[in-house]
């Protein structure tokens, strides 16, 4: 790492969010550029800087700037322009000039150890040298905040993070309980807090590093793999590999856990002992409450009517139902609470219209879990969809919504599709938004991958039992002309997919060695099918999923090679550079977290907060001045993302099968080059074919399909509501 050593002559940007500053600085006869995350510093302030010098692709060489320590201005001149820099609060120019011609040199000195003696200037009183004086020690203590972590291999991001949160107390919080860190600072896990604490000389086993250690489990299974809970050893293997504790001493912690509620725990169907973080125990048992209330109070509308309704139907638009789905329209109108599940070609779609037409007079609301399946709703039905964030109406703290049992849906029926995506804590708080005795109708795909987040909301509602629902298993007629279809429901089970077939959709380019998979979705996605969809927009129109994000048809190494093919650099298109690639004008991106409060407006000049995962868009334009770059998502909103903020933006030229979910594609490419089988299993494969609508292109070798059919492994996910269903009796209100 290189050291250097400079006086700040400006401050080019700076986000107050994270931190993130570029300077301008005199390093002896030089102007240099420095990057990075830092406290705010003064101009006329000298600086270290430990890093290593980079060549930027548009402002050319600077020095990054990992760690930083501010010198104490040590000159007449030096003094004034920090006082006058705007960073200590009533401090201006003038004042800082007559500071300094009273004190000198020392005048630093004097703010922070004798405040009193500002008010020998004249125009300075008491409660301004205080004001002063405040302002300076708040500086000094964050600057002195960095400084500490630092020094514990905290970044200078976390170290931002957490001086905002603690203010000036931060050295003597961090030294009583490094653990606290975990609970109260958003981004910070056990593994830096342990690092910290570590450092700091704490014993392995402390109860604080222990007990922080056991709900880090906890929360790391339900981050990464979706449990709601883990069974008692199951935690304990996890705890003890992590912490390296004997299980008695960790059997005692989570027993004084339980004890003070900070766990919960449950014995399950197998007789093992569930334990719960407090919040997922609170989720499933609110669902299964609710879910069982509105079964209660639903009015069961017995409609003499209805199979002549369905015939008229039937006549009206050309088609015949099934038995099967006959029973589900019957149900979805006359029943209060219905699971409608289907693969593709079973007709959802249908039903669902078919139950609009026969609900008309009532007041019907449609939502889905992403923007691109609300559109697909909309297209659909010929009616509005909104995402249930936008329908929930998301309130301005991260998680809350405005319509809630205070402020409910004004609706007397919803219909929800893609169940498959929505975990426990969407599923909660849209129970909590539903009007006690509205209809609530859930379509979903049971076969597909379950809900990034925690929990299996369609899954333990339909193995439960408790809630009325109805499985769709024959093709809808006009569907089984579509290879898609057909090989989607082999692939389900357990056969191989037909391909290239005269005049069929679905196809498998043979490439037996990765680097070529690679450049021949590359040409695909190029020229080849553009042309055979007819379609001038392949970024729009034809999406290449990957199972896996590493390797040479991995999701990262395709989207730099499909930038670079479908929106090559040009003079007419601005790019902006952040970490390891770069955004330019016209490229496809994604949303990667969900932001409560990120601004946005729509087409109609409405105004909003909160972008979530999952949300697609394309890259506006590029504001290098600024530092910002406004994003136009699919559903028509426009956002703009300050330079800091690019972190939850990526390129979606390619995504991984788990974040295609809910959306739809005329044509969808496939690398199939073999990989790690716990990636590559049948319902990822069918989840994948599944998003497209006219076209499936394979790309590999038939082995490596033949793999991934034949995998039925199905990740165990751990979670409670379908036992919390049948253990909790129906209410009747």
């Amino acid at each position: 790492m290189e050291e250097l050593r400079g006086t700040i002559t400006e401050t080019l940007f700076r986000n107050e969010e994270n931190g993130y500053t570029v300077l301008q600085i005199r390093a002896g006869r030089e102007n240099v550029g420095v990057v990075g995350i830092m406290p705010e510093i003064a101009a006329g302030e000298q600086a270290v800087f430990q890093g290593e010098w980079v060549v930027h692709p548009q402002y050319g060489k600077q020095f990054k700037a990992a760690q930083c320590e501010i010198l104490k201005p040590s000159t007449l001149l030096g003094v004034e322009r920090y006082l006058s820099s705007g960073l200590i609060r009533g401090v201006g120019p003038a004042t800082a000039r007559l500071i300094v011609q009273e004190f000198g040199v020392k005048a630093l000195d004097v703010i922070s150890e004798q405040p009193h003696r500002l008010t020998e200037i004249a125009g300075i009183g008491t409660k301004r040298a205080a004001q002063i004086a405040d302002s300076f020690r708040e500086q000094y203590a964050a600057r002195q905040a960095m400084v500490f972590l630092q020094s514990y291999g905290v970044s200078p991001a976390l170290a931002v993070k957490i001086s905002k949160v603690y203010g000036d107390r931060v050295k003597e919080t961090v030294m009583a309980n490094p653990y606290r860190l975990v609970e109260d600072i958003p981004g910070v896990g056990f593994l830096t807090a342990d690092r910290i604490a570590l450092s700091m000389g704490i014993a392995p086993d402390s109860e604080s590093r222990l007990r922080a250690g056991i709900i880090y489990a906890l929360q790391d299974a339900s981050a990464s793999a979706g449990h709601t809970y883990l069974p008692l050893p199951e935690l304990l293997s996890r705890a003890g590999q992590l912490l390296h504790a004997d299980k008695q001493v960790l059997e005692n912690h989570i027993s004084a856990l339980l004890l003070a509620r900070k766990l919960r725990s449950h014995i399950m169907e197998d007789d093992t002992e569930g334990v719960f973080l407090p919040q997922m125990w609170q989720a499933e048992t609110e669902i299964a409450r609710r879910l069982h209330e509105q079964l209660g109070a639903a009015q069961t509308v017995m409609r003499s009517t209805v199979p002549a309704q369905i015939t008229a139907y039937e006549n009206a638009h050309g088609i015949s139902f099934s038995p099967t789905q006959r029973q589900a329209i019957s149900m979805a109108v006359q029943e209060g609470l219905l699971v409608i599940t289907g693969g593709p070609g079973t007709g959802k779609t249908t039903i669902i219209n078919c139950i609009l037409s026969l609900l008309e007079s009532e007041s019907v609301c449609l939502a889905a879990p992403t923007g691109r399946a609300a559109k697909r709703m909309s297209e659909a039905t010929g009616k509005e969809a909104r995402t249930l964030h936008r329908l929930l109406e998301y309130g301005g703290d991260e998680g809350e919504f405005i319509r809630d049992e205070e402020n409910p849906l004004d609706c007397t029926c919803l219909i929800v599709d893609e169940m498959s995506m929505v975990d426990v804590f969407l599923m909660r708080a849209l129970l909590r938004a539903l009007p006690i005795g509205a209809r609530l109708i859930l379509v979903g795909d049971a076969d597909q991958l379950p809900s990034v987040g925690a929990g299996n909301v369609l899954g333990d509602i339909l193995q439960s039992g408790a809630i009325p629902s109805v499985r769709l298993n024959e093709i809808f007629r006009q569907a089984e002309s579509s290879l898609i279809v057909r090989n989607a429901h082999a692939i389900n089970h357990g056969q191989m997919p037909e391909v290239n077939l005269k005049g069929s959709n679905f196809f498998l380019e043979r490439k037996p060695y990765a680097s070529h998979a690679a450049q021949t979705i590359v040409d695909l996605c190029k020229t080849r099918l553009p042309n055979f969809l007819n379609s001038g927009d392949p970024m729009r129109h034809i999406q290449v999923l990957s199972p896996t994000k590493k390797g040479e048809c991995g999701v990262i190494a395709l989207n730099v090679l499909l930038q670079a093919a479908l929106n090559p650099p040009s003079p007419a298109k601005e790019e902006i550079a952040y970490g390891d690639g770069l955004f330019r004008e016209g490229d496809k991106v994604m949303h990667i977290k969900n932001n409560y409060n990120l601004e946005w407006e729509d087409e109609k000049g409405v105004e909003g907060q909160g972008v979530f995962n999952g949300d697609m868009g394309v890259v506006l334009s590029v504001d290098n001045d600024d530092k910002t770059l406004t994003v136009l998502f699919d559903d028509d909103r426009t956002a703009v993302y300050e330079y800091a903020m690019l972190e939850e933006l990526e390129l979606a030229y390619c995504l991984s099968v788990h974040k295609s979910q809910g959306s739809e594609f005329r044509a969808v490419v496939m690398p199939a080059v073999g990989g790690p089988p716990m990636l590559l299993t049948r319902n990822l494969f069918y989840t994948a074919l599944t998003r497209a609508r006219e076209l499936v292109v394979l790309v590999g070798r038939e082995d490596a399909v033949a793999a991934m059919v034949h995998n039925d492994h199905i990740a165990k996910r751990y979670t409670a509501l379908a036992r919390r269903l049948t253990e909790m009796p129906r209410v009747t209100l």
